[in-house]
């Protein structure tokens, strides 16, 4: 399947317009100056039009998922891509400087929380769950963490990373802008992880793990978001904007003059219609 091209929406302030259109669960966040169909929990809050699931303070936590439960698509299969930023670095350094922790992309099953603290990123004990952690500090080998930058694919609420690569050229708290893409294909059992500080999709996945998903979560519904944490350490840790479909659909990054299309809404999950290349 080639990969699909999904536009911004370009309304204001709300960020989403809802119209009723079909029974998929594909939504569109390309700005957080409203959060509707989200839970936002612990220390997560609107920052400007910024998602901010923990500021830079010392030992907090925050997440934000979906309010509902999000179908997984056909053979649980998705999709996504965010932009995520870490300000403000402060606390104990390790080898790469200050700040902490990181943040998670969570797909569960168990209800809108935050997990553990500092090293736990706000996943910690979120089980079942599959987790992509981007994350900032050294915890040291035992806690699982081969450096102070560094990406792994997490399973139910465990930081020690079934698979885990450095991000060797660029700190993940020096205040840029990430790009990163998260895609499941089912019919395969392969989870994929890319990220650039550019919106050019990498064209090879920078880690991919085997991952059931069906035997993890134990179903093919499942509450998506996001969490994060501090502990001696501390950053701003930011989404900037979310992307979501529900099949296996490599997303590519919109251009700003795409065409307006509708979002749609079933129960409490944003939805729109399926745009297949």
């Amino acid at each position: 399947m080639q990969p699909k091209r999904l536009p911004f929406l370009l309304a204001a302030p709300a960020a989403l317009v809802l119209t009723s259109l079909s029974a998929s669960a594909d939504f569109t966040y390309n700005d957080f100056s409203s959060t509707a169909g989200l839970q936002l929990n612990g220390a997560a809050a609107v920052s400007g039009t910024a998602l901010r699931l923990v500021p830079s303070v010392l030992t907090s936590g925050g997440s934000a998922f979906t309010t509902a439960q999000v179908p997984l698509g056909g053979l649980n299969s998705f999709s996504t891509y965010f932009q995520f930023q870490i300000t403000n670095p402060i606390g104990i350094v390790d080898e790469d400087g200050s700040g902490a922790d990181g943040l998670v992309f969570v797909v569960q099953t168990v209800n809108n929380n935050v997990g553990g603290v500092g090293g736990g990123i706000g996943y910690a004990g979120i089980t079942p769950s599959v987790g992509i952690e981007f994350d900032t500090y050294n915890n040291g080998v035992g806690a699982g963490d081969p450096s102070g930058n560094h990406v792994g694919i997490d399973l139910n609420g465990s930081l020690n990373s079934v698979v885990a690569i450095d991000e060797p050229d660029d700190r993940f708290n020096d205040g840029t802008v990430w790009n990163a893409w998260v895609d499941y294909d089912g019919t395969l059992n392969n989870l994929e992880v890319r990220w650039s500080r550019t919106q050019t999709r990498p064209i090879l996945p920078q880690l991919q793990s085997n991952v059931n998903l069906t035997s993890v979560l134990g179903q093919n519904t499942a509450f998506l978001g996001f969490t994060a944490a501090t502990g001696s350490a501390a950053g701003n840790h930011d989404i900037l904007n979310w992307q979501y479909v529900d099949e296996f659909a490599p997303i590519l990054v919109p251009e700003p003059s795409s065409a307006l299309f509708a979002l749609g809404i079933l129960g409490t999950i944003f939805q729109s219609r399926r745009r297949r290349a």
